[in-house]
């Protein structure tokens, strides 16, 4: 799938650290990964890209341990300068959802929390509307 200008794109782009690191991704939930994806492509692109959103998941369920490098490559065609903070935020909670025994990295978790406390004391930015019968 690799073309020459990828593989030369490969040798060129400065990469972080993060990146060295493997992700197994029979550890990760991909279900919450893939939510955070679409939800992170949408608000990257302004509006829901179903075929953006579909090659990420086919880039990182491709494999076993799939290429972050080759990910990022290929993403940027369609985000731009975003993707590299993209595929950056993507890379480390893979890798701090590989080390939870859930496979669900602590950072979306702790957010959940934030989000649930927030909605019990009513400082929620999106208000549920009650409905009375």
């Amino acid at each position: 799938m690799a073309t020459s200008v990828d593989a030369k794109l490969l040798k060129s782009t400065k990469f972080p650290p993060e990146f060295n690191q493997k992700v197994d991704m029979q550890k990760v939930n991909v279900e919450v990964m893939k939510k955070w994806i679409a939800s992170k492509i949408s608000d990257i692109l302004g509006s829901e890209d179903d075929v953006v959103i579909e090659l990420c998941f086919n880039l990182i369920e491709g494999s076993r341990f799939p290429d972050i490098k080759k990910t990022q490559i290929q993403l940027t065609g369609f985000l731009d300068k975003d993707t590299a903070g993209f595929c950056k935020e993507l890379w480390k909670l893979c890798l701090s959802a590989q080390g939870n025994p859930q496979g669900v990295p602590k950072e979306l978790l702790e957010a959940k929390k934030l989000e649930l406390i927030q909605e019990k004391v009513g400082f929620s930015n999106n208000p549920v509307p009650h409905i009375s019968f």
